[in-house]
């Protein structure tokens, strides 16, 4: 019987499943998109079973799309939105409150009086992030603090919290397991990420009980088992991170110094810093990339291969379940201790990247479908003077101005549909450029090339540009699903579906490579005109 992993990929706007084989090839996709909830502005919301829902849904739809049955899965991996925050009924499983997505805003007066009371190096120090609504903290005491009775069952033990990988085990293991993993921990801003655990002194500040705090596990170990109703059977879970991690595991980015960007709704950057954290001096956020058991950076033999399978990638005999009396089951036992190794990284997070096109498409009309963009940005030598700042939901690294809004700027009677789509594609890069500068500063040294993933860096004109902003390569694997590969490479280790990262790193293939050509003076023009519009932007409604 031939095996395979299944990544749950929960994302901002859509829920999808994804079914890799051991070259890393998709067998099986399948996707399914929720309600954007916007209850005033500023405020962005998600139904937490609506999310559970399409999960379960798109996880069913893509087995049954190819015939598979949980015999054939060898582990679930799951990656997911980062900090956006759930709290449900211990006893009964259901959410108080829909759940705060990561983009949401509605604690920006709280982080400010945070910063004011002279808490920032404190929040910095421990848990490597800049106090900012984005993380989970605020938005946990904000729903114990207006959700009705919410604070009173939280304080005897009966509420607990997660974001959405802790959210979706909880589902997956009908209530079983409440964990998480070191790298979606680090987005809370409650997680000491040198000491690897809850902060206490951060939880009194913020006023939150310890006892709703999930267990932090590796990203790559095996949690457990779903209930076997969900797919006829039980299936390991078996690898969490979050998205961003995710992506950068699933670029094979092991080495310190190798960085990678993924154009999602939001634009994020990550810099492997290795084992040991890098504290920004330019605006960027320090966070844990992943934990793996140190073995993983080893090989076993040269006659390994992958746990109960043979060498033709089919089922060598019937694995024996190791099902106990609360259906969890024991990490395989393996000949040397079980070592972890965190890995660091440094971090710069645009909030809004994609999703500058979907908001052209949505709510102006400009184009009919987000494809259309390359086309149009094509048709035309240049912006004719206008840059789009998309600061939405406030602006992210390295300025970290929650009270700024998307601005544009430049408009003459010559300026066309064209010239804005064009800007729009270009606000991306921009901001891309800005983090990699900041980032270089912080680390020391420029990378050599960027690797690339997300729905927007299919799109060649970009990445060409992107390219020629940045003065360096940018690199796009063959298969841009980096953040569900990321998440299945996680699962398939602790399962022992891939043996190591050496393993894993022989599955990369090039896409495609995008070499810089502007000259120097058409560059610093283009940059300084974006600079000028970033300044004039911030703070707008403060």
């Amino acid at each position: 019987m031939e095996k395979y992993i299944l990544t749950l990929d929960q994302g901002t706007t859509s829920s999808r499943a994804i079914v890799f084989d051991q070259e890393s090839n998709i067998i099986s996709l399948a996707q399914k998109e929720f309600t954007q909830v916007y209850p005033e502005a500023g405020f962005v919301e998600h139904d937490p079973n609506e999310i559970w829902e399409s999960q379960l849904a798109v996880a069913r739809e893509a087995l049954s799309s190819k015939g598979l049955t949980p015999e054939n899965i060898h582990g679930i991996g799951i990656t997911n939105q980062r900090e956006t925050t759930v709290v449900w009924d211990r006893n009964t499983g259901e959410p108080i409150y829909n759940a705060i997505v990561w983009q949401c805003r509605r604690t920006s007066d709280y982080c400010d009086s945070l910063i004011e009371s002279g808490l920032s190096d404190l929040i910095r120090s421990k848990t490597g992030l800049v106090i900012d609504p984005y993380f989970s903290g605020t938005k946990l005491r904000w729903i114990l603090e207006n959700v009705e009775g919410a604070r009173e069952k939280a304080e005897k033990g009966e509420l607990l919290f997660g974001t959405i990988d802790t959210w979706l085990i909880w589902k997956l293991t009908s209530g079983l397991i409440h964990v998480t993993d070191y790298s979606n921990a680090s987005r809370t801003m409650m997680f000491n990420i040198h000491e690897l655990k809850w902060d206490e002194e951060i939880l009194e500040i913020l006023n939150i009980p310890r006892s709703m705090l999930p267990e932090v596990k590796p990203s790559s170990y095996v949690y457990g088992e779903t209930d076997p109703s969900l797919f006829g059977a039980p299936i390991k879970i078996a690898g969490v991170a979050g998205d961003q991690q995710a992506a950068l595991f699933g670029q094979t980015c092991f080495k310190s110094g190798e960085v990678k960007s993924t154009y999602g709704t939001g634009l994020f950057m990550l810099q492997n810093t290795g084992d040991a954290p890098v504290e920004s001096k330019n605006g960027l956020i320090t966070t844990i990339a992943w934990g793996i058991p140190e073995k993983y950076s080893e090989t076993d033999s040269k006659d390994w291969k992958p746990d109960g399978m043979n060498d033709s990638g089919t089922e060598d005999k019937p694995e024996r379940k190791l099902s106990n009396l609360f259906g969890l089951i024991k990490p395989r036992k393996t000949s040397r201790e079980e070592k972890i190794k965190v890995t660091y990284a440094i971090e710069g997070s645009v909030f809004i990247c994609g999703a500058v096109i979907q908001w052209l498409r949505d709510e102006l009309g400009l184009l009919e479908k987000s494809s259309d963009s390359e086309e149009m940005a094509r048709s035309v030598d240049d912006t004719n003077g206008v840059y789009i700042v998309p600061a939405f939901v406030g602006l992210g690294a390295p300025h970290w101005d929650p009270h700024t809004k998307g601005t544009m700027f430049g408009l003459t009677r010559g300026a066309n549909k064209n010239h804005i789509v064009r800007a729009a594609l270009e606000s991306m890069a921009y901001q891309c450029h800005d983090l990699l500068e900041a980032m270089s500063s912080d680390f020391g040294k420029y990378p050599e090339a960027l690797m690339v993933d997300g729905g927007a860096s299919a799109n060649d004109f970009l990445m060409q540009f992107q390219s020629d902003i940045l003065g360096v390569e940018v690199v796009r694997p063959a298969s841009v699903e980096t953040t569900s590969l990321g998440a299945a490479y996680l699962a398939g280790l602790a399962t022992g579906y891939w043996r190591d990262l050496a393993d894993i790193d022989d599955n990369w293939k090039e896409g495609a490579r995008f070499v810089p050509h502007m000259d120097k003076e058409n560059k610093a023009k283009r940059l300084a005109g974006w600079r000028d519009a970033v300044s004039r932007t911030l703070g707008w409604d403060k």
